[in-house]
């Protein structure tokens, strides 16, 4: 029997592009700014060393563990694992794969609607009589219906949800050239043009009795040593990198297993790379904390930001477009630069879960594209009716803090020392359109994953242990943080039991096995069998 025939992207700039658009999401607008904001220009030093260190040996960890699975026929980690290691329980530790994407889906999709709401409250002018940010935080709250009384849901936010839903799986279901790389090639060039248009606005922004751009700007950049000492500071660097690049999710290594066998990936590995932190350090950078600072002051941006991403995203940056000439308009390009970036980045998250249904159970990608569609759907009612309670908090500190620093690690693991690193180096080098420096070999191999195992265990100790005990929850809102709690579990125990229904299916020969890609080139027919 032959198996279905593989996608590929049509381009090469079409896959640096997606797997770029994958990494540049909210997180490099609202998330990076409010990190950076809280430590100033100390920030930067543990940021880049963390990129050097864990950032970049992952990304092409990825994009090459990626190229090999689809070689073998597989596009997302469950079959990956199983069809590069040879043993069957990889599959069950590459589970991690699709139920990580898909819970970081849900609550994504949700802000990503909120972007392109507030988009549209700009151009219609909601925020001129809006004078404070707990004023503007009240609009949010409006928003999303959180209010005295439990459930009062605004129509006007349902309806930008389901936009914003529907036009994920419209992209999702077009497919890989025809869906998310015309996404990227479209979506990318106008986030940058926007990103751009902004920078330059707040770069000429004048003096507004507070403080100009160029002290917003060595607020950045001029680091205080002495905060160096400070472990908080490294942890909140080092997670930063981690979540800025879309590491651990599976995403990329799906959206590498279209390359065909010997596409270089060292080289646009380190391009989408570095179009991220383009789009993070220099204009993320410049966009959001230059402008608080002008408008704020350096002590009540670093006091804002202390309040997480909303506060400065949502809160304080409608404030000050608005005392600006044409903050309506400049308004609008921010929530749509956000709603860009989100869109990029949650396709990105549909996809592995489309290649797990299409690979393991030989369904079409219409099938597929429905049913997460509806999975999608379902979840997204408890997290909308009950927001207020904690349930995205649930669902964003599992999701990022655990469970990615955890698939990580496990990448490493199988990688560097399950494959061997003489192995792992040659994929990341076949093809390859530059020299990757000898000296990464080493870092991937050792110093990586202790650099993860730090991050986790630290995470754990600080963070997941008083969260598992419930220490700060309010009686009010702890149903409903079990519910959360009860719904993750749930959905993990239902991924583990779909992988080992495609294992049963696969073994008694009812499911059509991909086709291994381009195995006359490669030699891998004996190995896929």
């Amino acid at each position: 029997m032959s198996g279905r025939k593989p996608e590929r992207w049509a381009t090469k700039i079409g896959v640096i592009l997606a797997v770029a658009g994958s990494a540049i999401g909210l997180g490099n607008f609202l998330r990076f700014p409010a990190q950076a904001a809280q430590y100033g220009g100390a920030f930067m030093i543990p940021y880049f060393c963390a990129l050097l260190f864990l950032g970049l040996p992952l990304m092409w960890l990825e994009w090459a563990l990626g190229r090999c699975g689809g070689a073998l026929g597989r596009h997302s980690l469950p079959g990956i694992y199983h069809v590069v290691t040879g043993r069957r329980w990889a599959k069950y530790v590459g589970v991690l794969g699709i139920y990580v994407p898909f819970v970081i889906l849900v609550y994504y999709t949700y802000i990503e609607s909120w972007t392109l709401a507030y988009g549209v409250y700009s151009v219609l002018g909601r925020f001129a009589n809006v004078s404070g940010r707990q004023e503007m935080g009240a609009v949010l709250n409006d928003h999303l219906g959180i209010s005295e009384s439990a459930l009062a849901i605004p129509d006007w936010g349902l309806l930008f949800l389901g936009i914003t839903v529907a036009l994920n799986f419209w992209v999702i279901y077009h497919g890989v050239s025809r869906g998310i790389e015309r996404l990227t090639r479209v979506a990318m060039p106008v986030l940058f043009i926007m990103a751009v248009a902004l920078v330059v606005r707040v770069l000429t922004l004048k003096n507004a009795g507070v403080a100009s751009p160029a002290e917003g700007l060595n607020f950045l950049w001029q680091p205080d040593f002495s905060k160096l000492r400070d472990a908080q500071l490294w942890l909140a660097a080092t997670g930063q990198i981690f979540f800025t690049l879309s590491l651990g999710l599976g995403a990329i290594i799906t959206y590498g297993s279209y390359l065909r066998r010997n596409e270089d990936v060292a080289l646009s590995g380190l391009t989408s790379a570095s179009l991220n932190e383009f789009g993070e350090v220099i204009l993320g950078g410049t966009i959001a904390i230059p402008a608080a600072v002008v408008f704020f002051g350096a002590v009540e941006t670093m006091e804002v930001a202390k309040g997480g991403s909303f506060q400065l995203g949502f809160m304080a940056m409608p404030i000050i477009f608005q005392q600006m000439p044409f903050g309506n308009l400049f308004g609008m390009i921010w929530f749509l630069l956000l709603f860009f970036a989100g869109l990029t980045s949650s396709v990105s998250l549909i996809q592995p879960l489309v290649a797990f249904f299409q690979d393991e159970f030989g369904w079409s990608r219409h099938r597929s594209t429905l049913l997460l569609l509806g999975m999608t759907s379902a979840y997204l009612v408890p997290l909308v009716l009950f927001q207020k309670f904690g349930f995205l908090d649930e669902m964003d500190f599992w999701a990022c803090n655990i469970m990615l620093p955890l698939g990580a690690l496990i990448e490493v693991l199988v990688f560097a020392w399950l494959l061997g690193m003489k192995r792992g180096w040659q994929e990341i080098t076949r093809g390859a359109a530059i020299r990757v420096p000898i000296i990464f070999r080493t870092i991937l191999k050792y110093i990586t994953p202790i650099y993860l195992l730090v991050l986790l265990v630290s995470w754990t100790w600080q963070q997941a242990i008083p969260k598992f005990l419930l220490k700060d929850v309010d009686s009010a809102a702890l149903p409903y943080v079990l519910t959360s709690r009860a719904i993750l579990l749930a959905i993990l125990i239902a991924m583990v039991i779909k992988v080992w229904a495609a294992w049963q299916r696969q073994r008694a020969g009812r499911t059509i096995p991909p086709t291994p890609q381009f195995e006359e080139e490669a030699g891998l027919e004996e190995e896929s069998r």
